[in-house]
């Protein structure tokens, strides 16, 4: 069993920053990867970007340049700073993490960019 936490979110104007962590616990192997993921309202749940144990990431288009994965693997932590936020980053953002074939998810902490 894996738990994932995710905290960080809220509130920001349009072009502000925010940072989102999720720390992980339970039974977690050496090679793993994790992610962050958004859902926003009527749409289905988005990649947004990987980033392996081994500190290989991945993004996707609408992030790159914009948003910076990391993580702590001491500390079994991940962490997504976001610059330059747009009105349509709002959503709910949920951390995952990926082992020999299965995904756990935290709970989503939601992200609202607004004036």
């Amino acid at each position: 069993q894996v738990q994932l936490v995710e905290s960080g979110g809220g509130l920001v104007q349009p072009g502000g920053s925010l940072r989102l962590s999720c720390a992980a616990s339970g039974s977690i192997f050496s090679s793993n990867a994790m992610g962050w993921y958004r859902q926003a309202p009527g749409k289905q749940r988005a990649l947004l970007a990987t980033i392996t144990s081994g500190g290989i990431t991945n993004y996707a288009d609408s992030v790159k340049g914009r948003f910076t994965i990391s993580r702590d693997n001491d500390k079994n932590t991940v962490y997504l700073q976001m610059n330059s936020l747009k009105p349509e980053d709002t959503a709910v953002y949920y951390c995952s993490l990926q082992q020999y074939g299965s995904i756990s998810w935290g709970q989503g902490t939601q992200v609202t960019v607004s004036s």
